[in-house]
């Protein structure tokens, strides 16, 4: 098992994955794949973030937030023009737009889990997209990727 790492190695192993992203297209029908052209989900260096953010779940800065059973924490204002943060969940969140679009790395940490239905992986959603993130058949730990750190939340 990796061992806790500090917010800052984390949010320096995230620079060069979130660099990458900036390419992504996130109105395009194929933002997903190409998040996944971007940096590989089963490549090296998403191995390396999944396994700092498991190792860090307990830490006191990756998750130190709690409301309606989601755990969830800011990792990062502005990185590479993302304001990235981390969410722990296995239950629908807040409703939210997406003024400039969301980038989601997924990782199940129990169960079969899907968020919005999708499994692991990449989840891109467009720009003035709105939804209400679910996790269903376990549990997921997720980096959202916000362009410009735009979101809405909105009333149920």
């Amino acid at each position: 098992m990796t061992e806790k790492v500090s917010k800052e190695r984390f949010v320096e192993l995230l620079r060069p994955l979130a660099e990458a992203l900036q390419a992504v297209d996130v109105d395009a029908p194929d933002a997903s794949g190409q998040a996944e052209n971007a940096c590989g989900f089963a490549g090296d260096e998403v191995a390396a973030i999944r396994a700092a953010a498991l190792a860090s779940v307990d830490s006191d800065w990756l998750l130190p937030k709690a409301a309606g059973g989601i755990r969830f924490g800011r990792v990062a204002k502005d990185l590479c023009g993302f304001s990235v943060d981390c969410v722990l969940m296995d239950r629908p969140g807040p409703r939210h737009r997406h003024p400039n679009g969301e980038i989601d790395l997924c990782f199940t940490t129990r169960g079969e889990a899907r968020f919005d239905g999708r499994p692991e992986g990449w989840v891109v959603y467009g720009r003035g997209s709105e939804h209400v993130p679910t996790v269903t058949d376990g549990e997921m730990l997720i980096l959202y990727f916000l362009p410009g750190g735009a979101i809405e939340f909105l009333s149920t």
